[in-house]
């Protein structure tokens, strides 16, 4: 008791109660926080019990949750045409008493993007996300965007984008989402993107390189060069290099490449050991889908590890992430035995 009175928390008969100079908050998913005015900092803990809660329920009818262009969360009562800060569901919390994390991994196969960002506010934060009007792309910006990240859904095709971005908007009116036109068989296509972007003045905090190709035909593209090499990793190197200069400016900052476990059953090297340049984009005579995927996810891994070794001292990370074996997504569209295989395996994998 002597340690409550002298930080002034024994002025109150409940654990429950506040002490002077606190408030009760909560963010835009229903965590409660703690603000202390005196000292103007927040926790999440309860002052005096300790506790971690969160709200419970929906809205009651009339309720509306905004945010301020603070970023702070308020309500609005429709009814009785009233705002206020105060989450009329506090009266309903609950205790979170989360499982405590083993010393190995956070998060498991069965967790998902709204889980592990769950009372994260990323509020100022500017994400670019390749292909994400569809599959993994588009719940990774849907998640982020949530959240409170201005993302900029990069899509081939600018239909799609924008209906990708009004799907998000059906979710959370405020969620701040755009689509921009970049089309990785294209390195003027990426060119134009990044001259776009950086015409808006605006910080970048984390480049997703997302978008692919897989079991495609063989073709060239508009460069010269096999499809599924320039989409899968050439265009995102390329983009990678024409904003490296806003990912320095704007560290603390990040580059997430979508890879894949199939790395691991290929190869680039000749039989001397020295780099094959003639695997990474062969003829149509020398050309397999399969092997061509591998390949370029190899070279993304690669990339990913070479670009952390030279911008990590500058505030800009990198990594490489296998996303799962065979999410049932679009990627298999190209042939149909694919879609079969994929669609055999749905009920043994990650859902999206």
């Amino acid at each position: 008791m002597a340690a409550l009175k002298y930080a002034g928390l024994d002025d109150t008969d409940s654990e429950e109660e506040l002490p002077p100079g606190w408030e009760e908050r909560t963010t835009k998913d229903g965590w409660v926080y703690y603000a202390n005015h005196l000292e103007e900092k927040t926790q999440w803990e309860h002052p005096k019990s300790g506790k971690r809660k969160r709200v419970a329920g929906d809205l009651p009818y009339g309720w509306e949750q905004e945010t301020d262009e603070n970023g702070q969360v308020y309500f609005v009562d429709h009814i009785n045409k009233r705002t206020t800060y105060l989450d009329p569901r506090l009266a309903f919390t609950v205790e979170d008493t989360p499982v405590k994390p083993t010393t190995r991994q956070k998060y498991d196969g069965n967790s998902t993007a709204m889980e592990i960002l769950q009372g994260r506010d990323l509020s100022g934060k500017v994400v670019i996300i390749t292909g994400a009007n569809s599959g993994i792309g588009f719940e990774t910006a849907k998640s982020l965007a949530l959240h409170g990240a201005h993302v900029i859904l990069a899509c081939r095709n600018t239909s799609r984008g924008s209906d990708a971005v009004q799907r998000i908007l059906m979710e959370w009116h405020k969620a701040k989402v755009e689509a921009m036109t970049l089309d990785l068989a294209s390195l003027q296509s990426v060119q134009h993107f990044a001259e776009a972007f950086k015409s808006k003045n605006m910080p970048l905090h984390i480049l997703i390189c997302n978008a692919a190709v897989f079991g495609a035909p063989w073709c060239l593209t508009e460069d010269g060069l096999e499809s599924t090499f320039q989409v899968n990793h050439l265009g995102h190197f390329y983009l990678v290099q024409l904003l490296e200069d806003v990912l320095r400016q704007s560290s603390p900052a990040r580059v997430v490449v979508v890879s894949s476990e199939s790395h691991r059953f290929t190869e680039i090297k000749d039989s001397s050991g020295k780099l094959d340049f003639s695997l990474l984009s062969p003829s149509k005579k020398e050309y397999w889908a399969m092997l061509a995927y591998n390949r370029s996810k190899l070279c993304s891994i690669l990339f990913s590890n070479e670009l952390n070794r030279r911008l990590s001292p500058h505030g800009v990370t990198s990594n490489s992430v296998h996303p799962g074996n065979m999410i049932y997504s679009s990627l298999h569209r190209n042939w149909w035995v694919y879609t079969l295989l994929f669609t055999l395996a749905r009920p043994f994998t990650k859902s999206m």
